[in-house]
């Protein structure tokens, strides 16, 4: 079954979620808010609407409520502005209760009546008398969400070992699993060190760039094969996936010499 979907993302997000329009004539960059299993929350519009299969659906579709009007957007803006701003007092306040966690960052939702309080732990914390607590001074909704390392660097940023800000908080990457294949793939050395973020995981990157790989590596020669040149035969030692080059050793008795070659200069059978 086919149905219409528009792509949408939460203000503090980096990835899209389907919607149905639900009827509205919503375009892209519009603010709008939506149903969740959280509650109304307000998203914006990245992808105007389009047909999908329904069977790509992970779960139910929620619908598109109403476009957001300005005050609405302003608000939205101003109440998590003061609700990231209680960050250092809500610590200290979860610091008294000696709980084994680490408060991350403080949302508001676009109507200012919850505060959502993110943080990380080790293990499972019982929070129920810290959340009573909050909800008491603050006089709103309470919600802890435990995250993971991932999320947490996505939220709070960093310098990569790149040099640059983080992927996942410029919203370049996120949400796609990583493997160590990935890094094989890219040919990259497997030391824990040089293939993990600031967050101790696999670098994100290694998914953002491993389609390419994967499609390159499907026309190079195998390492260790022989392939075909206009100098003769020879093993192939390395393959520059970037470049789409070939280094290729030719053997005699008395000598050995390496030569580079372009892919299209080499010729092989491929599998």
């Amino acid at each position: 079954m086919q149905i219409e979907v528009v792509s949408a993302r939460f203000l503090h997000g980096n990835n899209d979620y389907y919607f149905s329009p639900n009827g509205l004539d919503v375009k892209k960059n519009d603010y709008a808010i939506v149903d969740t299993e959280r509650g109304r929350e307000i998203v914006r519009i990245v992808k105007e609407r389009k047909t999908i299969d329904a069977s790509v659906l992970e779960e139910a579709l929620k619908n598109v409520v109403k476009i957001a009007s300005k005050e609405e957007i302003e608000d939205a803006y101003e109440w998590d502005k003061k609700a990231a701003a209680l960050l250092p007092e809500i610590r200290e306040i979860a610091k008294n209760f000696k709980l084994d966690m680490k408060i991350i960052s403080v949302e508001g939702n676009y109507n200012g009546s919850k505060l959502i309080i993110n943080f990380t732990a080790d293990n499972r914390v019982d929070f129920r008398d810290l959340v009573k607590k909050l909800a008491e001074k603050y006089k709103k909704k309470v919600e802890l969400r435990q995250i993971g390392p991932r999320d947490a660097t996505r939220l709070l940023g960093g310098l990569g070992m790149c040099g640059k800000e983080c992927c996942c908080h410029q919203g370049i990457c996120g949400g796609e699993h990583v493997s160590i294949k990935m890094a094989k793939n890219q040919g990259l050395s497997l030391n824990p060190n040089s293939i993990s973020g600031l967050c101790g995981k696999l670098l994100c990157c290694l998914a953002y760039e491993n389609q390419y790989y994967v499609e390159v590596l499907k026309e190079m020669p195998k390492l260790n094969s022989f392939v075909k040149t206009k100098d003769g035969e020879g093993k192939v030692v390395y393959c520059d996936l970037l470049r789409k080059t070939v280094d290729v050793r030719f053997q005699s008795e008395n000598s050995s010499e390496i030569k580079n070659y372009q892919l299209q200069d080499v010729k092989f059978r491929k599998d």
